[in-house]
């Protein structure tokens, strides 16, 4: 089979892995990890212990998984990963106690530190001319795999319900999980392998890639725009809900602003990812930022179902058009031989934002109200994009 040939395989072939492995983490999550610590006996204090535990397996692992996959190569991880995604809904499975959850949430977010920067690091270094269109493809995949997930779990979880066992429906859930993850573990067995030349991971590469990182101007400062971008992800999809549902929205309907926000994300993300092929990134990134920041910023001026949903639009679409060419702009300003790295470390402040937007939200909105909540992030994401645009259009 001719190398094109091959390579324009590859792209549907990562695709179909991202797809079926968040899939089943996400199934692993939404709606039923929060249900399953309450019925172990979790108090809400573990519950939140318990969610907190997979993105923080993303900021501690991103960035060194990233620095191997540049050294060892790129399948032997997505291996690991896939042995990762194959195992740990079976740890669900055994547990008695909630507390031995937190493990197993870390254990499993492990997989997925491992599945984003390498996949990524796989589709920009194979296409040079199309990377954006390519990574559009494949972050639509995991995104119709992060939608279909709730939906599953939540069906599984009201039809095997049991009034004497309540524990019962959940398990099957995590059974589903494992279902879906035995696609993931096969398909990455059947990678072409990497043939550039590997070398032995050293504690001082570490260290290297690191300060080339943070010194790195240019490349610190598009990590900057993606952790505000995610710092206000974050912060919508966890407060929105407690806003509309105080305004008198049902429950519902606030499932359906999120369901139409994926879509516009998901659909959108391959056309975004082709402009980004042929326009100028920085412009992209920029305009994108300051949309799903205004987006955010007026949404305590609004409480209906209709303004909800045409500011979910317009926030996913921002922020499709901003990561899109985040990871692109990425490939094009770092050295060849740092590009797991630098998407390692990219993931790992993404993971940062995400964790500290609905933090410091929380804490504005119980002192302040949900109007200056949300518009910190529009706040956040104004200093992002002047320091993005500070160092990317500074003259060399």
């Amino acid at each position: 089979m001719k190398k094109e040939e091959i390579n324009s395989k590859l792209i549907y072939y990562l695709s179909l892995i991202g797809f079926f492995a968040i899939f089943s983490t996400t199934i692993s999550k939404s709606p039923v990890l929060p249900l399953y610590t309450k019925a172990l006996g979790g108090t809400d204090f573990v519950i939140g212990l318990v969610s907190a535990f997979s993105p923080l397996a993303g900021i501690l692992f991103s960035f060194p998984i990233g620095l191997m996959s540049d050294k060892i190569g790129r399948k032997k991880l997505l291996i690991v990963s896939g042995i990762i995604f194959l195992i740990s809904p079976l740890l669900y499975l055994s547990v008695s106690s909630p507390g031995w959850l937190i493990p197993i949430r870390f254990f499993h977010g492990v997989a997925t530190a491992i599945l984003g920067p390498v996949t990524a690091a796989m589709i920009v270094g194979t296409y040079s001319k199309n990377k954006g269109e390519k990574l559009g493809i494949y972050s639509s995949s995991t995104l119709i795999g992060r939608t279909l997930a709730p939906l599953l779990g939540g069906f599984i979880i009201s039809y095997f319900a049991n009034p004497g066992i309540s524990i019962i429906s959940y398990k099957y859930v995590y059974i589903a999980a494992f279902i879906l993850s035995l696609p993931v573990f096969f398909l990455v067995l059947f990678l072409k392998e990497d043939k550039k030349n590997k070398s032995k991971v050293q504690l001082k590469d570490f260290y290297i890639d690191l300060k080339y990182f943070i010194s790195n101007k240019k490349l610190f400062s598009t990590s900057l725009v993606e952790m505000a971008t995610y710092f206000s992800y974050g912060a919508f999809e966890t407060y929105l809900p407690v806003y509309l549902s105080q305004n008198g929205v049902p429950a519902y309907k606030i499932g359906l602003i999120f369901s139409i926000q994926i879509l516009s994300i998901a659909g959108s993300k391959p056309l975004f990812g082709k402009l980004a092929d042929r326009i100028d990134k920085r412009i992209q990134i920029i305009f994108g930022i300051l949309t799903l920041g205004i987006a955010i910023g007026i949404i305590g001026f609004f409480s209906t179902i209709t303004s909800a949903i045409i500011i979910g639009i317009i926030f996913g679409l921002g922020l499709s058009f901003s990561t899109i060419a985040t990871s692109t702009y990425i490939a094009e300003i770092t050295d060849k031989d740092k590009l797991g790295a630098s998407l390692g470390g990219l993931s790992s402040i993404m993971d940062i934002g995400q964790g500290v937007g609905p933090f410091i939200t929380g804490i504005i909105i119980t002192y302040f109200s949900f109007k200056q909540g949300f518009l910190i992030s529009l706040i956040v994401a104004i200093i992002s994009g002047v320091i993005f645009s500070i160092y990317n259009w500074k003259k060399e």
